[in-house]
Formats: structure tokens, C-alpha cells, sequence
């Protein structure tokens, strides 16, 4: 016995020393050592990931290469490398990584998040951009938007200086809006039709995201595809499930109102999205399967409400713990609003100190601190290291917009830092919808719907927090920025306020 583990210590160390410098022969990125038989680096990662990442960066550099498994995963934390892999490389890493989890919730691999880079991918795209997405779209849905904000705000009103589960809130602010958007249907508030529903769609979307952050070890080491539990990947076979049947029903309900009317726009009622894509279906019917209409407005639906409701609850978090950024978010509203109306979607682009406000809590916060992974179509050099085909890139986008080389006091919440900035994006050292080709086509979305809502709870409400204590800005372990905590917080209606609210 004692024989077998001398020999086994001699392979391991024959195994890491030469992995070791056939990297360096071959010009790989740094990599942290040693790299183990079968799992690699594993047995290093903790969550967040992000985290894990940022500090084995400032030990070894910008450029990391990792091996999960037998998979080859590199991790870039500088402005200047993501601009390398998102514009000289922006086609080699415009693939995804096919891991399980896009198999059975991305329409095995053919979801607009899902999709390799080519001709499918690129129609859904165009699908998404021109007829969804678009800007005269989302104006053509912007009253849908401005119901439910003025629908939060007065349920806000009638709970003043009590405490209120503000997670939640927005979670039925953005559900709200989203599905009334992509359905016409509306399941929580004053008239919640379908209560039932509405739970369904709930549970959906939580079970998603805990098995999004659930690790599959079989995308990593292969022989566990066959001999680790099958768990996962059951609850993810019936998870799709659950969610195909749950938007089937909503494009059936369409469908028969849509042969009973098809003139609904010449009626004056505004076409869904999902009446929009059905009209479609009409003219191209081979294309327009309602397979791809459920993939699409799945993708919208759940993408789209967690990283709305996340970066409002992390907004509001971080105000409350800064009266006095909260005051002057309120005086500058005032100035330039004045006292006799509620703001709409059209003034934001006049409140820069809101835009601000979102800017560095997407800054601190980011909704994907990694971004979503892309793998390498071919081989290509990163940094003037190496690159394999077939390999996973991250980006790590939180140690990027909060490393101290790049922001002065990257750890204060200064809105003022974005008053320059016109757009969403300083270069590559802020993007925290993604860019390039595989960039979030959501963005002019997500930020109506956040810039709405949080200008007016600014403008309608002085706020507090529960306690003495600052609100704790703990995260949750996982590949979205969720809040441990969930915020509770009281409001009461500002003096200046209380006719122009008594009126909506």
C-alpha cells in the first residue's frame, strides 16, 4: 500500500509538471497551479464566481486560463481585453458553450440565447431587434409601462410608514408589465385575473434560476454524464416542460382570439407580441413555429423581469443607505419637473442624475457579473496568449467596473462619476448589458421599465429604512446579482405629491 501512494505522488507530480510546461510552450494564458488529473481546477472555485475569479487575477493576471474538468474555460478582467475578444474577435466568440442547461430550457440549443453564431441565430435576432424590441415597439407599449408604475405607486400610498417587501413589489411591477406586453394579461395588483397563473409562472421562474446556479459536473467531466446522479438534469427535462406548456397555452388563447378578430390595431387596441409573431406566423408559417414564438418570449420574459427587479432593489438599497444622494435625486427632479406632474418615459432622457443613479448601481451591481459564456469558435490569441478553438470565456465584468486602476473609489456610490456619460456604456470598462454581436437586444427595455419606476418612487416618496442599521448589502451565491436579503423599507408620500398622486 505504501508503494501505491509514492507512485501515485510521483504521477501526479509527472502530470502537473508537464501540463505546466507544454503551457508554456504552447503560450497559453497563466493558469493557476496545479491543474489536477480529470478536475482540473475545480477543486479551487467558490462562490461567487466572480469573486473567486477577481482574486486569482490580482495574483496572476488579466488574462486566466482554467481548466473545469476537460473543459478549457478563459476569464478576462481588463477594459482592454474584453475590447480585444468583443471587436477582433467578436465572430470567434460569438458561439455559446453547449452546456446541459441550454439542451433542455434553450430548445436544445436553438434559443436566441442559446443559438450558435449564424443564420438562425441571426434571424432571431432580427426577429427580436425589429419587431420586439424595437424603439417605435416599445413606444407603441410605453402606456403599459406608465399603468403599472402609477398601479405600484398607489399601492404604495395606501401602505405608508408600514413596511413592505419591496423585492416583491417590483417582481409584480416587472411580471406586470412584461406579460402585459408579450400577452396582454395582468396577474397581480387591482385586477388580478388569474391568481393561479400568476403562481405558476412564479414557481417557474424560481426553479429556473436555482438551476441555472446549480453546476452540472457533467458539462465539465464527461464520464459524470454517465455515472453521476441524473438528478439535475430530471428537474431540468421537467422544468422545460413546465415552461413550454405554461407559453403554449398563452399563444392557444391568442390564437383563437386572433381567428375570431385579426383587425385588433384598426380597433385601436395595440397588438402583443405574441399577436404580433402569430400575424407573422401567417406569412412565413414554415419560419414562425410555435416552437420558436415560445422560445422567444420565454427568453424575454424570465431574462427580462430578474435583472429589472434586481438592479431597482439594489438601487433603492444603495439610496436608502445615501440620504443624501436620495435628496438631491429629488431636488433635481423637482427642478426640472416641477410639482404638478408625475414623470413619463420621455423625461429621462432630461433627468441625468437618475440615469446616474441606475448607471453606477449597474456599475456596483452588475445583473451578470460574468456576463453570459461564450466559447471560441477557432483558435485566436487574447492578450498575445494562445487561445484554443472550443474554449468558454468569461468576463469578468464586476472586478472590471469595480477595479481601483480604472474607477476612483470604486467602492462609493458616486452618481455624479456618469454625468458625461450620454449612453449606457463608457468604452469597454462599463457594459453591463454585455456588447457586441451576443450584446443584451433588452437594454432599451430593461431601462424604461427601471428608469420609470425608480424616478418615480423618487419623485412620489420620502423613503426609510426599517431600522438603525444600514441596509445590508450582502449577495446571494450564483451567476445573477440577487440581494441575500430582500429589501423591506417604509415609505410615506412627500407633501408636494399628494394631489398630483389622488388624481392617477
Amino acid at each position: 500500500m505504501d508503494n501505491f501512494y509514492i507512485y501515485l505522488s510521483i504521477f501526479l507530480t509527472l502530470y502537473v509538471l508537464t501540463k505546466h510546461f507544454l503551457s508554456k510552450l504552447q503560450n497559453l494564458p497563466p493558469s493557476p497551479y496545479p491543474s489536477l488529473p480529470i478536475i482540473g481546477h475545480l477543486y479551487l472555485l467558490k462562490k461567487p464566481l466572480h469573486r473567486t475569479f477577481s482574486q486569482f487575477s490580482n495574483r496572476h493576471g488579466p488574462t486566466l486560463l482554467f481548466h473545469f474538468g476537460s473543459r478549457p474555460v478563459i476569464v478576462v478582467s481588463s477594459p482592454s481585453l474584453a475590447e480585444e475578444c468583443f471587436t477582433k474577435n467578436d465572430i470567434v466568440f460569438a458561439n455559446r458553450p453547449r452546456l446541459i442547461i441550454g439542451k433542455h430550457l434553450g430548445y436544445n440549443y436553438s434559443s436566441l440565447a442559446w443559438a450558435p453564431y449564424g443564420d438562425h441565430w441571426r434571424n432571431l435576432r432580427r426577429i427580436s431587434s425589429l419587431h420586439l424590441l424595437s424603439t417605435h415597439r416599445l413606444q407603441t407599449l410605453s402606456s403599459i409601462r406608465a399603468d403599472e408604475v402609477k398601479s405600484l405607486i398607489r399601492f404604495l400610498s395606501s401602505k405608508q410608514n408600514q413596511m413592505v417587501d419591496m423585492r416583491q413589489s417590483f417582481f409584480e411591477l416587472v411580471l406586470n408589465a412584461m406579460m402585459r406586453m408579450i400577452a396582454g394579461k395582468r396577474y397581480y395588483g387591482e385586477t388580478d385575473a388569474d391568481s393561479e397563473e400568476a403562481k405558476r409562472f412564479r414557481e417557474i421562474q424560481v426553479e429556473t434560476f436555482t438551476l441555472s446556479n446549480t453546476p452540472n459536473l457533467g458539462d465539465f467531466i464527461p464520464i459524470m454524464k454517465w455515472i453521476g446522479p441524473k438528478r439535475t438534469e430530471k428537474r431540468l427535462t421537467e422544468l422545460h416542460m413546465k415552461r413550454d406548456g405554461f407559453m403554449q397555452n398563452l399563444i392557444e388563447e391568442h390564437r383563437k382570439t386572433l381567428a375570431i378578430d385579426d383587425s385588433s390595431e384598426t380597433q385601436g387596441r395595440k397588438k402583443n407580441m405574441i399577436e404580433v409573431l402569430l400575424s407573422l406566423q401567417k406569412t412565413e408559417p414554415e419560419y414562425y413555429k410555435d416552437e420558436m414564438i415560445r422560445a422567444l418570449m420565454l427568453v424575454l420574459l424570465l431574462a427580462g423581469t430578474d435583472s429589472s427587479v434586481n438592479t431597482m432593489e439594489w438601487a433603492l438599497s444603495l439610496l436608502l443607505n445615501h440620504p443624501k444622494v436620495l435628496r438631491k435625486a429629488q431636488a433635481k427632479i423637482d427642478n426640472i419637473m416641477g410639482q404638478n406632474r408625475l414623470i413619463n418615459e420621455s423625461d429621462l432622457a432630461h433627468l441625468p442624475y437618475i440615469r446616474g443613479i441606475i448607471s453606477e448601481t449597474l456599475r456596483m451591481y452588475p445583473p451578470g457579473p460574468l456576463l453570459m459564456p461564450h466559447e471560441s469558435s477557432q483558435d485566436c490569441t487574447v492578450g498575445g496568449y494562445w487561445v484554443p478553438g472550443g474554449t468558454m470565456l468569461f468576463v469578468n465584468l464586476w472586478a472590471m467596473q469595480n477595479d481601483p486602476k480604472t474607477w476612483v473609489d470604486p467602492g462609493e456610490f458616486k452618481p455624479e462619476r456618469f454625468g458625461g456619460c450620454e449612453g449606457m456604456r463608457d468604452g469597454f470598462r462599463f457594459m453591463p448589458f454585455g456588447i457586441g454581436r451576443r450584446g443584451c437586444p433588452g437594454e432599451g427595455l430593461a431601462m424604461s421599465i427601471v428608469g420609470l419606476a425608480l424616478g418615480s418612487l423618487i419623485q412620489c416618496f420620502e423613503w426609510d429604512k426599517i431600522g438603525e442599521e444600514m441596509v445590508d448589502m450582502k449577495e446571494r451565491s450564483g451567476l445573477n446579482f440577487t440581494k441575500d436579503q430582500p429589501l423591506y423599507a417604509k415609505c410615506r408620500l412627500r407633501p408636494s405629491k399628494v394631489k398630483v398622486i389622488s388624481e392617477i
